[in-house]
């Protein structure tokens, strides 16, 4: 039988992840020095582990309720409670899902209207289009800029809006830029969608890790917009337990009871040891993450100074633990240089292209490994970087 006719064309159209399809690359590739995944190389915190085997222990094996354990999703409200200052009921108003990721699934497609318009700040993580995709939505890229530090301008988002826009997408600390937004960003937004009834869907994975003394600022902070925002976060990159798959939704409790409905079919419950350890994440787990700001902090001042010594010009990132080096003075694209690298010097980083057509001309680094890795990686990047001014000047003459 010939399954590629019988797939969903939607399905069928959708292109394979950029960053998966250049990881695959170097798996093939011995002795690579990769900074290419966005992982923590931390392990889960002690504490969170036991808190896991001690469920295991207890027998704690069993479904929980749709939306997740009650004591959890009282804990999340309690976070961002203490955080934000913004009220959620862990009653009705938050749903844990498997990852950040089935969160955003579930909210596209319980959103979406066929032609419904999805207004997404690129350079961005490489999910959105592909769900607004098979959700029947419309993906409208919005283009961010270095010279704006990859914020989302007021003035951007008003060119693109339309009677059909339906979402909008903020991920913000942003994967691949570090760009973040600070309160008076938001407020401009805020500002313009007023009078719309445009959704926020607010991406805040790494709202854990901002620098340079600035704390994130979530969208429902703002006045007004709590009512018409979803925030979507987990617990993958603050505390360190990507293969514990465990996220959540927060927002109006018609929405979450609607995400809930497709969640009861797709997946019935997120892994209940996973949500014991995010308890006790929750409750205890300040002092680590604190361990790893500080520690991402240092790798990033030292990434940061490294590519710009090397003549790549780099956006100091503000959040997360990516930066986005300009690579445009070599003369490569985005691809070649990545190709190149890894074929030369056994080094991987992204192309910026992974992240939108935008991303043209620029690489996204990962800083979340190790202080003597990255300066590997950064001094055989060096190298390569000075064997291309070889190369020009051997064609210029």
């Amino acid at each position: 039988m010939d399954f590629t006719n019988a797939l969903n064309t939607k399905i069928r159209d959708v292109k394979p992840s950029g960053i998966r399809r250049f990881f695959d690359i170097v798996e093939e590739i011995e002795d690579v020095v990769s900074l290419g995944i966005g992982e923590p190389d931390f392990q889960t915190p002690e504490n969170i582990r036991r808190a896991g085997i001690k469920a295991l222990e207890e027998g704690h094996t069993k479904y929980t309720s749709n939306l997740g354990l009650t004591v959890l999703r009282n804990e999340i409200a309690n976070y961002y409670k203490r955080n934000f200052n913004v009220d959620y009921k862990g009653k009705n108003e938050i749903l844990i899902t498997v990852g950040g990721s089935e969160a955003l699934d579930l909210c596209f497609r319980v959103l979406l209207e066929p032609g419904d318009e999805v207004l997404v700040c690129e350079p961005s993580y490489v999910c959105y289009s592909p769900l607004t995709c098979v959700s029947d939505g419309v993906y409208v890229p919005i283009v961010t800029k270095e010279e704006d530090k990859f914020r989302l301008t007021p003035e951007a988002l008003r060119k693109v809006i339309t009677p059909k826009s339906k979402l909008l997408v903020l991920t913000y600390p942003n994967n691949p830029t570090g760009g973040i937004m600070e309160r008076e960003d938001l407020e401009a937004i805020a500002e313009v969608i007023r009078d719309t009834n445009i959704i926020v869907v607010s991406d805040e994975i790494y709202g854990e890790f901002t620098y340079g003394g600035k704390k994130h600022v979530s969208m429902a902070e703002i006045p007004g917009m709590k009512e018409r925002t979803v925030i979507v976060s987990g617990f993958s990159k603050a505390y360190a337990m990507t293969g514990w798959r465990l996220g959540y939704a927060l927002g109006p409790e018609v929405l979450i009871a609607a995400m809930t409905k497709m969640h009861q079919h797709a997946i019935m419950s997120a892994p209940t040891v996973a949500q014991y350890a995010a308890i006790e994440a929750l409750r205890n787990g300040a002092p680590d993450v604190d361990k790893m700001r500080r520690a991402y902090d240092n790798r990033r001042r030292l990434i940061v100074d490294g590519f710009n010594s090397m003549g790549l010009s780099t956006f100091e990132p503000e959040g997360a633990f990516y930066c986005f080096p300009c690579i445009k003075s070599t003369g490569l694209s985005s691809d070649e240089f990545c190709q190149k690298l890894l074929k030369e010097k056994n080094v991987a980083v992204i192309p910026g292209t992974a992240f939108g057509n935008c991303g043209e001309g620029y690489v996204r680094v990962s800083y979340c490994y190790s202080t003597e890795h990255i300066k590997t990686a950064l001094k055989r990047i060096d190298e390569f970087v000075e064997d291309l001014k070889i190369e020009g000047k051997k064609c210029a003459s």
